[in-house]
């Protein structure tokens, strides 16, 4: 039996519809099982849902509270949350074409959906102020890291950009604030093997082995208060790549909360000292249409005037 192509459904608050497939099992009602299934979602709210027209079976026709639960079909849902904090910085639309949409991330903003952030991140968000269901991001920024975020508009070319970025076709420049260290050697090129610590959540530490990671480090400008702006280009993708070269040459990165120390998850969003690095430009060759794509964030580093 040949399963039925996704429906197209539409966005709901900006979010994409998400599938649940439906094994054989001992439910009878289909609020049964989306409440055991999905807990994160207590049973009253998957019952008012489906009372919104909110729940969809495979030919994107709403399934109502009562209705009959039936292995082997995919229904289709839409993650939002009851409660989520509002993050009170503005994203910025730098660039947008056919085919390829250019943003400018704001610090504290996720890319995509993820925990405790559906409607607040950058995905979610552009995807309600643009309309566009298909975008795809096709790279991903930290939380943290404000700056230039590529999306895909069109789901055949996807693969084409983001093959960009596996093969390491893509320029990228950022920028931070850090401490200043006189005794350095500035410009200089950081290679070493990074991995993440088995002790320390979230940490990547250098190790003895090949490298895997370089990055390029240069001196913009000496700033007060014993900081310096630095230019950053990374040559290789490993995770907290800039951060991690940054700590183990001395130069934590101000607002760092992972290195050199990880401090504490925070019960309240403090938004007063964001991490002080910027992912200022990036440049390729459109795989699509074959021009050189050059793009400038618009954003600059609170420390950085």
């Amino acid at each position: 039996m040949t399963r039925p192509p996704k429906p197209d459904l539409p966005l709901l608050h900006g979010v994409a519809a998400s599938a649940v497939a439906c094994p054989a099992g001992p439910w009878r009602w289909l609020l049964d099982f989306l409440a055991e299934r999905l807990p994160l979602v207590e049973r009253g709210d998957w019952q008012s849902r489906m009372s919104r027209g909110e729940v969809l079976d495979e030919r994107g026709q709403a399934l109502p509270p009562d209705a009959a639960y039936r292995h082997g079909e995919r229904v289709f849902y839409y993650r939002l949350l009851a409660h989520e904090n509002e993050i009170p910085f503005e994203e910025t639309i730098v660039y947008q074409d056919d085919a390829l949409l250019v943003a400018d991330k704001p610090h504290f903003l996720p890319v995509t959906p993820k925990g405790r952030y559906v409607q607040q991140t950058l995905l979610t968000r552009l995807a309600r102020r643009t309309g566009i269901a298909t975008l795809t991001p096709i790279h991903r920024l930290d939380r943290e890291t404000a700056g230039l975020t590529l999306f895909c508009i069109q789901p055949a070319q996807r693969d084409a950009y983001q093959r960009l970025f596996r093969e390491r076709s893509v320029d990228k420049v950022y920028e931070a604030i850090a401490p200043w260290r006189e005794d350095l050697a500035l410009p200089l090129t950081r290679r070493s093997r990074l991995q993440e610590r088995a002790d320390a959540f979230m940490q990547m530490q250098e190790v003895d082995g090949e490298p895997n990671a370089e990055t390029e480090i240069r001196l913009l400008e000496r700033l007060p208060d014993g900081l310096a702006r630095y230019e950053l280009r990374p040559l290789s993708g490993q995770k907290h790549q800039l951060r991690a070269h940054m700590n183990a040459l001395g130069l934590p990165i101000c607002g760092d909360r992972i290195y050199p120390t990880l401090q504490p998850a925070e019960t309240q969003a403090d938004f007063s000292a964001p991490l002080q690095l910027l992912a200022r430009e990036i440049a390729f060759v459109d795989p699509i249409s074959g021009a050189a794509r050059h793009f400038f964030s618009r954003l600059r580093l609170a420390s950085a005037g």
